[in-house]
């Protein structure tokens, strides 16, 4: 991804909270170099700050088919404000994606390239490293949530030496298939390695 090692990043997550937490430094996360959101952006324009350089959009199931049915999807502050696109998923071969589509990669990059800004799809090598940083801590196979997939390469890009990011906005709570409590303890440890900082929803 296009994030200059150096550059200071704020990466705001989605609980259902974050909107109105009054906890969140809004002026901190615009003042940042690099300002990382999710899907819906919660927050966006209100309690979070108004900057985003980076717009993650999950890329596979019910989600992403709303939003290719929505003729106003691009005209969506938080969309039409995104330098670059993140898309969590790599494109599935077509013969996997049948007979039921779950993946809309090709759908959604036919969607945003025309508008000339750069579009990231996370490699199924990255999903691989997360699903074994995850499976220690968790029953059966791991499958990671958008959220960590991103801080992930995020914190990988950056190498050992970087200013810690500062995370936003993460509950660890949602769709029951991730494995929440396995994210929050790899958060804890990036946060005890000076990697990252994991601000509080609420005081």
């Amino acid at each position: 991804m296009d994030v200059s090692p150096g550059a200071s990043l704020a990466i705001v997550g989605n609980a259902p909270e974050t909107g109105a937490a009054a906890a969140i430094d809004a002026a901190a996360i615009d003042a940042a170099d690099c300002v990382v959101r999710f899907n819906n952006a919660a927050g966006f324009r209100a309690a979070t700050g108004s900057r985003v350089t980076h717009l993650a959009l999950v890329n596979r199931g019910g989600q992403m088919r709303e939003w290719l049915e929505d003729r106003h999807f691009l005209e969506r502050p938080a969309v039409r404000a995104a330098r670059a696109f993140i898309l969590p998923f790599p494109m599935l071969p077509a013969e996997h994606n049948r007979p039921e589509t779950i993946c809309w990669t090709r759908e959604v990059l036919a969607l945003l390239r025309p508008s000339g800004r750069p579009v990231h799809i996370l490699p199924e090598a990255l999903h691989e490293r997360a699903r074994r940083l995850l499976a220690p801590r968790t029953p059966g196979r791991p499958n990671p949530s958008t959220g960590f997939l991103v801080t992930l390469a995020l914190l990988l890009a950056r190498g050992q030496g970087a200013a810690p990011v500062q995370a936003y906005g993460f509950g660890f709570d949602g769709w029951p298939g991730h494995p929440w409590a396995a994210e929050r303890a790899w958060f804890a440890d990036q946060e005890a390695a000076e990697r990252l900082n994991l601000h509080p929803l609420s005081k």
